[in-house]
């Protein structure tokens, strides 16, 4: 708990610096690019397209929710699927692509996580307003929980810098954390009720309680909820203090090896 509140101290008052830097890292992505933030878009729309057509058109699945178009549910349970595994795995190499700052004595190597994290939040961003729009166009009148996407973004996040300060500070000795990192997410997406209903396993109760282990179904579930139902995430107490002491053990776990593996940085990169 000491280590994240001197976090908290150290991006408070370096949030210049990170807010800068997070501009830059959002700015080099498309640096060379004849399409520039075009590409943002494309390959999350294509994906999106691909299930609706497969799911939707394809299997003609019926909706989860009755009256709800079945690509008004997948969106806001893939749209912070799409913020969280970027974010994962930009962070689990950020230690490599700013090595020259890890060399650097005087600069707090633990916020390079955070800054990688709030370029991708830059981007979710985007696609929250297209959510927003496409449920609006879908004639889904506004609600007061569409405010609650905030808190479970910020719930996303925590989840990402809690496992990714533990991934970073591996892959610096360990170069195949990103490949595992990247399959455990491929395998990540499937195992979450994302392009299905957990509903139907309604005949296998053990697979639904399997499937709430996973702590992004918390994630998914809140936004289609703040999004579709009006329900607030303090109807599912349960659920969220589930939530949180895990995402605060592997915060706890991802801080103290990090910590311990820094000195090690320089030498190795």
């Amino acid at each position: 708990m000491r280590d994240w509140i001197s976090l908290m101290k150290e991006i408070i008052k370096r949030r210049r610096l990170i807010w800068d830097l997070s501009k830059a890292d959002f700015r080099k992505r498309f640096v060379g690019s004849y399409f520039g933030m075009v590409w943002m878009f494309v390959q999350p729309l294509v994906t999106v397209l691909i299930y609706f057509f497969i799911f939707q058109l394809g299997f003609k699945s019926a909706p989860p929710i009755p009256g709800i178009p079945y690509v008004l549910w997948l969106v806001p349970g893939i749209v912070p699927w799409f913020f969280y595994s970027e974010s994962l795995n930009c962070i689990t190499g950020c230690l490599q692509e700013y090595s020259y700052l890890v060399k650097k004595v005087v600069f707090q190597v633990e916020v390079l996580p955070v800054i990688k994290l709030v370029s991708c939040l830059l981007v979710h961003a985007f696609f929250v307003l297209i959510m927003l729009v496409l449920a609006l166009c879908y004639g889904k009148m506004p609600m007061l929980t569409w405010i609650q996407v905030l808190y479970y973004t910020f719930a996303a996040s925590m989840l990402a810098l809690a496992i990714g300060y533990l991934t970073s500070s591996i892959q610096v000795f360990f170069k195949d954390m990103a490949q595992i990192v990247s399959i455990c997410l491929q395998f990540g997406m499937w195992l979450t009720p994302i392009m299905y209903s957990e509903e139907m396993f309604a005949d296998y109760p053990w697979v639904i309680s399997l499937l709430k282990i996973n702590p992004f179904y918390y994630i998914a579930a809140g936004y289609r909820s703040s999004i579709l139902t009006g329900d607030w995430f303090w109807e599912r107490p349960r659920m969220t203090l589930y939530f949180w002491a895990v995402t605060a053990v592997l915060g706890f776990v991802g801080m103290k090896t990090f910590k311990r593996l820094r000195p090690h940085f320089s030498d190795v990169l």
